[in-house]
């Protein structure tokens, strides 16, 4: 399988094998759905925390006498059927969000997240992304000129002229190739990998 080689105008100079086993295997909707709503739960942080019905602050005096108020009998205002009652099922800091995905699965459904951006023409290679200085102006200008707004670099590595450089463009985001993720890729408009990644890709998810 071939993906477009551009330039440093961003302009298709030429073309690029690259191996059918990442680029050219068919699109498993529901495999890539489930990489990326795994890989979401798996970033949470159980930060939350609601109190049950022993820990709000209560008396725990009868709020009103159990016959001949017409209302339903009530023994504490602690209860969950109550307006500053506890919670009955509540969530707890500990909670697990995590889901468990099989590596054969996660390499299956990255092929086929890159196979389908190819396959749409979200994905080209380029040479090589490299900036002179840590200046986000000289890749914002690189970037432009490649006519790139919102773009997932991939790039074999990354210096610290180039994190530094793109780490203030909101819609810009560079990794290695170690750090690819589904969501980053599902994400942004295009993908941009350099030629060095494409082997390291290669033997991460063949």
């Amino acid at each position: 399988m071939q993906i477009e080689l551009l330039n440093d105008q961003g302009k298709a100079s030429s073309k690029m094998d690259v191996p059918e086993t990442v680029f050219g295997r068919e699109y498993n909707e529901d495999l890539v759905h489930q990489i990326v709503v795994a890989y979401q739960a798996n970033a949470r942080q159980g930060t939350r925390a609601q109190k049950d019905r022993e820990q709000v602050k209560h008396s725990t005096k009868k709020p009103f006498k159990q016959k001949g108020t017409g209302r339903a009998r009530a023994g504490m205002t602690s209860s969950p059927l109550w307006r500053g009652g506890g919670r009955i099922f509540p969530n707890s800091p500990e909670e697990n969000f995590t889901q468990k995905i099989n590596k054969k699965m996660y390499r299956a459904g990255m092929a086929s997240i890159f196979s389908q951006l190819a396959r749409e023409g979200r994905l080209a290679v380029v040479e090589s992304i490299k900036v002179e200085a840590p200046k986000t102006k000289l890749l914002a200008a690189k970037l432009k000129a490649m006519n790139l707004d919102s773009v997932l670099v991939i790039s074999d590595e990354v210096d610290d002229n180039l994190y530094f450089a793109s780490r203030n463009l909101i819609n810009v985001l560079v990794v290695e190739p170690r750090y690819a993720d589904p969501v980053s890729l599902v994400h942004y408009k295009k993908v941009i990998i350099t030629k060095a990644a494409i082997e390291q890709i290669k033997e991460m998810f063949a």
